[in-house]
């Protein structure tokens, strides 16, 4: 089982077109909506949680883009600014998912994008305000 987490932007002229319903008919993906901003006739964001194959979810990727949507995963959206943290901490204990952890060695904050589910949680935790999640 394949399981990713991505982030697709869609124009106006998409939002009125079945997407996750063609996501699980077509290309027999599971998802679990994160996060979605739909409006119609606006721009529009959804996160999504998809499983399946590697090879349907290769399928899925390239039919969303097909359709002219933007797919990213959701790693290139959540971001620390290395020059505010001052590895204090805080957002460790908010993390549930595991993406932010102490280095015992080091002392040092690390963060794991791989890892992070886009809960926003590190970003209300964070004092400096070095953890930024760019989704809308």
């Amino acid at each position: 089982m394949y399981s990713k987490k991505i982030i697709i932007r869609y124009g106006a002229d998409v939002v009125d077109k079945p997407v996750v319903y063609s996501l699980v008919k077509d290309f027999d993906l599971a998802f679990n909506i994160m996060r979605a901003r739909i409006s119609p006739r606006r721009e529009g964001l959804m996160v999504l949680d998809l499983s399946g194959t590697k090879k349907n979810f290769d399928r899925a990727i390239r039919y969303l883009r097909g359709l002219g949507l933007s797919v990213e995963p959701l790693s290139k959206s959540v971001t620390r600014n290395v020059d505010r943290c001052v590895h204090c901490g805080a957002c460790v204990a908010f993390c549930t998912s595991g993406a932010l952890y102490l280095d015992k060695n080091t002392m040092e904050v690390i963060f794991d994008p791989e890892k992070c589910s886009g809960c926003e949680l590190c970003v209300k935790g964070c004092p400096t305000r070095a953890m930024t999640i760019d989704l809308l």
